[in-house]
């Protein structure tokens, strides 16, 4: 993944299970996600992965947890020349991605940070859950092959956790 040292920050700061629905693999589902949509539609790539890996790394809870986006941006800005170097468009960009991951159904955003939200919305199927198309930003993730990609991925990582959801 070339982001060892990142991950092994933040597992050090995560307060929730690692490989539970906020963790670790739904972080690479979504930078998988991501990177797929980012080649699909020319999204910056480094700020999508980056997206992926941060998005949900200072959640305090499992549920809702409102603040948990203003904490990932604070977060990405403070590992920021220590374990990535983002310029200052770009790490904006970073942090308002994170800060606003949860959106409405707008289409006029910038292509980078509808690439970061459609990644994490097409990994719904780790909560049994369809991608919702009308939440879906981008071209490339309203693709139909995309979301059953990422419903099958996301299905076997539950299964695997919980075989009854399979």
């Amino acid at each position: 993944m070339g982001r060892e040292r990142l991950i092994e920050r933040l597992r050090e700061g995560f307060a929730l299970d690692w490989h539970g629905p906020h963790g670790i693999d739904h972080w690479r589902r979504v930078r998988d996600n991501g990177l797929l949509l980012a080649q699909a539609n020319g999204a910056d790539g480094e700020v999508v992965e980056l997206f992926a890996l941060l998005h949900d790394a200072a959640r305090e809870n499992a549920e809702a947890d409102p603040g948990h986006g203003e904490r990932a941006a604070d977060l990405a800005r403070a590992l920021n020349g220590e374990f990535y170097e983002l310029d200052g468009d770009r790490l904006d960009l970073l942090q308002r991605a994170c800060a606003q991951h949860l959106p409405g159904s707008r289409r006029d955003w910038e292509l980078t940070l509808m690439t970061c939200w459609d990644a994490d919305q097409l990994d719904q199927g780790r909560f049994g859950l369809r991608p919702n198309s009308m939440k879906l930003l981008t071209e490339a993730a309203s693709q139909r092959s995309m979301q059953d990609r990422a419903w099958r991925r996301a299905r076997r990582w539950a299964s695997q956790l919980r075989p009854e959801a399979a």
